[in-house]
């Protein structure tokens, strides 16, 4: 099962300067949704001749359902193939990220329906770490 964005199927090679990105899982079974985020790479540290050096890694986006144990639990009743996986936009910063998650679940009212498996929202954001942000092109 892949990811696609904008009816494209996503690669690798998409990802560009992106840390990560706001997704959309639909279950195809009861058109139950979810909305989250993912990031694309993360740190892990490493000692080199007794230094500590950072390298990043590729994180499980490929393979990712979310992290919604009600979610997983019917990926696996049902099959990944039962499930749509699209991203609904990129990011630059981790803030980004959690800015449009947060406001992704808010304005599509995941919080106020059973029809999503969306059911809690926690998040802190700093304003200053927006300012790259291209507010014309939101969801």
């Amino acid at each position: 099962m892949t990811w696609t964005i904008n009816n494209v199927e996503f690669t690798s090679e998409m990802i560009g300067d992106h840390i990560g990105f706001i997704y959309q899982i639909t279950n195809l079974s009861n058109n139950r949704k979810y909305i989250g985020k993912k990031i694309f790479k993360f740190k892990k540290y490493k000692t080199v001749k007794g230094k500590r050096k950072s390298v990043h890694l590729e994180s499980d986006w490929k393979n990712y359902f979310g992290s919604n144990d009600e979610l997983k639990t019917d990926v696996k009743l049902l099959g990944e193939d039962n499930f749509k996986r699209e991203i609904l936009r990129l990011c630059d910063s981790k803030s980004e990220l959690s800015y449009f998650e947060s406001k992704t679940i808010f304005l599509f009212g995941c919080l106020e329906s059973d029809e999503w498996y969306n059911s809690w929202i926690s998040t802190r954001i700093n304003k200053r770490n927006l300012t790259k942000v291209d507010w014309k092109n939101e969801i």
